[in-house]
């Protein structure tokens, strides 16, 4: 599966461990940069792995999505 492009501002709080209220704030501000498409605000992965100085490197998809995964790897 291929890696997502953008991100919403709630995923990227999880992502950068701050709030969606502080996250947004900060969007406000500019000092993460993020795109409006719409009613829509989206934040590149480039924008959060420059202001991290680092690749992100995210869990397995079932780990992100929030399933527990059984010893073995099987669900």
């Amino acid at each position: 599966m291929q890696e997502r492009l953008t991100y919403t501002v709630e995923e990227a709080a999880r992502l950068l461990g701050i709030s969606r209220s502080t996250a947004y704030e900060c969007v406000r501000r500019g000092e993460i940069p993020a795109l409006t498409l719409g009613r829509r605000v989206l934040i590149p992965r480039t924008a959060l792995e420059t202001l991290l100085g680092t690749p992100l490197l995210l869990p397995e998809p079932a780990a992100r999505a929030g399933v527990a995964q059984r010893p073995g790897g099987m669900l």
